[in-house]
């Protein structure tokens, strides 16, 4: 089974006088993975690389480390640990030793591996997307529904008609509400699953 992590979480090592500090992250998609990126690099530091892997999408940076010795070790711990939706941010400030490619590969990738080991996790659970239409009285029904059914919603939009939502929810949740929306509403609300990447 997957893991994904359920808060962000930190680690500081030292080698060899090199100060190595950890930043790991749940994350949705790569523009919120390069933003945590962003967000936790240290311009002051020798180095900032990263990774991240989200399903089939993965990317990562040596930031200047000798190719290979940094950005894909760090991947390998994400892959190593069973995580995903994850990002990490390795950042290095050099105590003067030269650690080697060997070296490198084992501080970053050993570092990152040890953050997630530590980190809280949760199983990452499939999740399935839905539209719903319904009218407005039925809104009051739905909106309670879905917080009972693990519901979260992305989108919603009001025509003459009444209200179309775009909601998220655990793959396997998704029969269990549409048999309480129908039955709630005598069969008014019409759900139809989407593909997520439509």
């Amino acid at each position: 089974m997957t893991d994904t992590l359920t808060a962000p979480a930190t680690l500081e090592t030292e080698v060899k006088h090199s100060r190595f500090l950890v930043h790991a992250a749940p994350i949705a998609d790569p523009p919120a993975a390069l933003a945590f990126i962003e967000s936790v690099s240290d311009t002051s530091a020798t180095h900032n690389c990263w990774a991240y892997r989200i399903g089939d999408q993965y990317r990562s940076s040596d930031d200047g480390e000798p190719a290979g010795t940094a950005g894909r070790p760090i991947l390998a711990a994400i892959d190593g640990q069973d995580c995903d939706q994850v990002a990490v941010v390795v950042t290095r400030w050099f105590g003067g030793i030269k650690l080697g490619a060997g070296g490198l590969v084992r501080a970053y990738g050993g570092a990152a591996a040890e953050c997630l080991r530590r980190a809280p996790r949760q199983p990452l659970l499939p999740m399935a997307e839905a539209e719903i239409a319904c009218a407005f009285d039925d809104l009051g029904i739905l909106h309670a529904t879905l917080v009972s059914h693990g519901a979260q919603k992305l989108e919603e939009t009001f025509d003459g008609q009444g209200a179309r939502l775009r909601i998220r929810l655990p793959a396997d949740r998704l029969q269990a509400l549409k048999t309480r929306l129908r039955d709630a509403t005598r069969d008014r609300m019409a759900l139809r699953e989407l593909d997520p990447h439509d």
